[in-house]
């Protein structure tokens, strides 16, 4: 019997739609040629539902999304609410609710894309950032006293847990160990040791203890101010990064630039022991919707990543291959309206090499 999978499918707001339904032509391929089942559960979560109803997200959803073997989100962010509201109530609850409490972004630079780092390549730029996802600043504690005085404080507080930080650094570990992604077995802390003297004691303590139960895994720590800088002079130094959800969050914004731009940076947020989601990294673009001109590779990337997530490995490596078939052969850039294609030419396209891959070899 053919496995099956249960996927919800959260579209959203402005050219969400758009990659999604180019994402779910290649998924149906991909099921198709992998002799596998995806039942797709779509919700329409988002901007004009809360526009409409006042509802973000319920309860109820968050126990469907349970029982689902993944997410599958296309973009949060709409003009007509204030930031803010919906990335809440809609990103981070799911994140949150369902404790994924690793964001997983490779940082990929495929042949044919340009980068904006002179001298480098695809050889250069390939590693992965595994970023803490459910703790430190954006758990939201803290407060205001004497809102709108002179006299304001604002303050924001950082929490990092024993087992918040440590399983997040034993995931590292383990992707080092196993993941074909991890070409050099090494794993890079990323942190801010002599600034943020608790929360990354904490995290550098936590390291070098985990660490010894890896003896064959090479470690390094670097300041996160000089991981940027290395990820523009050097990015060939790194191979797996681990770090905090604040500089998790700016780094992995500057991998995306490294790679080509948002239009082919995706990214899982993941619960090793329950339900997933894997969305596109770039936002909403209102003002492409309803063109056809968006890229929709950022949203088929992050299928690509699902599938891999949920076991179907092979079919996973065929549409990443079909993916790096397109922006070799067939795209003039990234950027929406300057591919030289329509959105859902791009989607046929990757449809077209998935099913003509030849694994053969």
């Amino acid at each position: 019997m053919a496995k099956r999978y249960n996927i919800a499918v959260i579209p959203g707001d402005g050219t969400g739609p758009e990659v999604i339904n180019e994402g779910l032509k290649v998924l149906i391929s991909a099921s198709n040629r992998g002799g596998f089942e995806l039942d797709f559960t779509t919700y329409d979560f988002g901007g004009e539902r809360y526009l409409r109803t006042g509802e973000i997200l319920p309860d109820s959803a968050i126990e469907e999304f349970r029982e689902m073997d993944a997410i599958y989100l296309g973009a949060i962010g709409h003009p007509d609410v204030k930031a803010g509201i919906l990335e809440k109530g809609i990103l981070l609850k799911i994140r949150f609710s369902l404790d994924q409490y690793i964001n997983l972004r490779p940082v990929k630079l495929y042949p044919g894309v340009n980068t904006p780092l002179k001298d480098k390549g695809p050889e250069d730029i390939d590693f992965v950032v595994i970023r803490e996802n459910t703790e430190g600043l954006y758990t939201g504690a803290g407060g205001f006293l004497k809102k709108g005085t002179p006299d304001e404080i604002a303050i924001q507080e950082s929490i990092n847990t024993r087992k918040g930080v440590e399983r997040c650094i034993r995931y590292a570990f383990e992707f080092c160990k196993k993941s074909k992604k991890s070409k050099k077995r090494k794993l890079t802390l990323c942190g801010k040791t002599n600034v943020l003297t608790y929360a990354f004691d904490l995290w550098e303590r936590t390291f070098k203890e985990v660490s010894k139960e890896y003896p064959d895994i090479e470690t390094n720590y670097a300041h996160v101010d000089a991981t940027c800088m290395w990820m523009v002079k050097n990015p060939e130094w790194f191979d797996v990064i681990v770090t905090d959800n604040m500089f998790g969050d700016i780094i992995t914004d500057l991998g995306a630039i490294i790679q080509g731009g948002m239009g082919i940076a995706a990214g899982g947020n993941i619960n090793p022991e329950s339900t997933s989601m894997f969305e596109p990294i770039g936002g909403s673009a209102p003002k492409y919707t309803g063109k056809n001109m968006i890229n929709p590779l950022a949203a088929i990337s992050a299928a690509q990543i699902m599938l891999e997530h949920i076991g179907e490995s092979e079919m996973a490596s065929i549409v990443e291959k079909g993916i790096m078939r397109v922006v070799f052969n067939d795209i003039k850039s990234l950027s929406a309206g300057k591919m030289g294609r329509s959105t859902t030419e791009v989607g046929d396209l990757v449809v077209r090499y998935v099913e003509e891959e030849d694994v053969s070899g």
